[in-house]
């Protein structure tokens, strides 16, 4: 049986597209720049951590732009999300009983997300009980952002589990490259932000359609 699940976050556990597009786009309009990018491109523009978001806005919203932008652009956007960082949030249906079906058969669990450490936290606590996960981490200072292995081979160290007795499950190509380079299987989600081709393209091990269809590939049983 798999030891350890560990989940990203946004597209994963978490359905934040409106929230993320809602506090970039306001953070765009702040900062001066008129085109607002509709929320479904979003899906396309996250996944590698905030700055790399910047980037990507300020790419589409106004073609050229220097490092100043960049950081203009983040502690606006960083500013809007720590003040509302639950706004527009919701639990993808399905997902709490799976996790409490692992939890009651000894499976460990965590998140790690290239969302900020603080709002990481915050997401995974307003969605989910007190003690679901053993490790809860997000971007932090001195850990590369995925698709570096560091953040959840440090979970896997932290837990005692080696990454061969691991899942990894994401939702994007980030994901499946995390998982891989950390030695871990990787699962591929159909309910978040990417797609099929994607996450086949970056390796993924399996694919799920719904949450309950994780369980099996943890070498769990359903509950009656």
């Amino acid at each position: 049986m798999v030891q350890l699940c560990i989940f990203d976050l946004d597209g994963t556990l978490a359905n934040t597209l409106r929230s993320i597009a809602g506090f970039a786009n306001e953070a765009l309009r702040r900062c001066g720049y008129a085109p607002i990018l509709p929320p479904e491109e979003y899906r396309f523009l996250v996944g590698n951590g905030a700055d790399r978001l910047m980037r990507r806005m300020l790419a589409r919203a106004a073609g050229a732009y220097g490092e100043e932008d960049v950081r203009r652009l983040r502690a606006v956007y960083d500013a809007l999300y720590g003040a509302e960082p639950l706004k527009d949030v919701t639990q993808y249906p399905g997902l709490l009983p799976v996790l409490l079906s692992l939890r009651r058969a000894g499976v460990r669990l965590a998140v790690c997300s290239n969302k900020p450490d603080r709002d990481t936290k915050a997401v995974a606590a307003s969605l989910f009980p007190e003690g679901l996960f053993d490790e809860c981490f997000g971007q932090r200072e001195g850990v590369p952002c995925k698709p570096a292995p560091d953040a959840p081979l440090q979970i896997a160290a932290r837990l005692g589990v080696s990454p061969a007795d691991c899942l990894y499950i994401g939702d994007s190509g980030v994901d499946m490259d995390t998982g891989r380079a950390a030695g871990m299987r990787t699962v591929g989600v159909l309910w978040g932000f990417r797609d099929r081709e994607e996450l086949l393209e970056h390796g993924a091990c399996e694919l799920i359609a719904a949450p309950a269809e994780l369980l099996p590939l943890a070498g769990v049983e359903a509950a009656p």
